[in-house]
């Protein structure tokens, strides 16, 4: 191991073993998943971005997804005062969304269709609305999993999801949507339902 590589390895032992984190083991993955996930590229996320158990600074109800936009965390709140936080990517300063949603519907390598302001800004991007969307696998911005966030029934049109990006993680990069590492996304994924309460500040 190269010796910067071990300083940085060691300086993040000492700063999660501090803060009481423990890793999470990653989800088990289909067949698919597996398939797609390889063809997305490579990317090394920081160590402070990836999945952890930690305890709670959220002070939200055990069941309740907290997205802290500032500092690009998410949080999925556990029982006995615990947290899985995860790295995500959220809107830019433009396009950035607060408040509080509600998961009406999930979906494994969704679809996506640009939304109209989208298309405003990106042109480009009439093709993809022409074809009827863009399928689901590798080449979608939404990844491997995506969560609807609706308020009183209504289509937020925010989203959290997997994404095609990984290198974005930790930064201000999307259109309001809040971006996860696929792997983070299936694990998400698999411990919410439908019905979950969302807090975005």
């Amino acid at each position: 191991m190269k010796i910067a590589s071990w300083v940085t390895l060691a300086a993040a032992s000492v700063l999660l073993a501090g803060c009481n984190f423990k890793g999470v083991p990653d989800p088990s993955l289909s067949g698919r998943d597996t398939d797609y996930m390889a063809m997305v590229p490579a990317f090394d996320t920081d160590l402070n971005y990836q999945r952890y158990e930690i305890d709670d600074p959220t002070g939200e109800t055990p069941g309740t997804i907290v997205v802290d936009t500032d500092q690009k965390f998410l949080y999925f709140v556990l029982p006995n005062k615990r947290a899985i936080r995860y790295g995500v990517a959220t809107g830019s300063e433009a396009f950035g969304w607060t408040g509080t949603a509600t998961i009406a519907r999930k979906a494994e390598w969704p679809s996506w269709m640009p939304p109209a302001d989208m298309l405003v800004r990106w042109p480009h991007l009439k093709p993809v609305v022409a074809a009827g969307g863009l399928k689901g696998g590798p080449d979608n911005p939404l990844g491997a999993r995506a969560l609807y966030l609706y308020d009183h029934g209504r289509d937020t049109l925010y989203r959290i999801h997997g994404t095609n990006e990984p290198e974005t993680i930790g930064h201000s990069a999307s259109s309001g949507c809040i971006r996860m590492r696929n792997i983070d996304a299936i694990d998400l994924f698999n411990r919410v339902p439908v019905g979950t309460r969302v807090v975005v500040k």
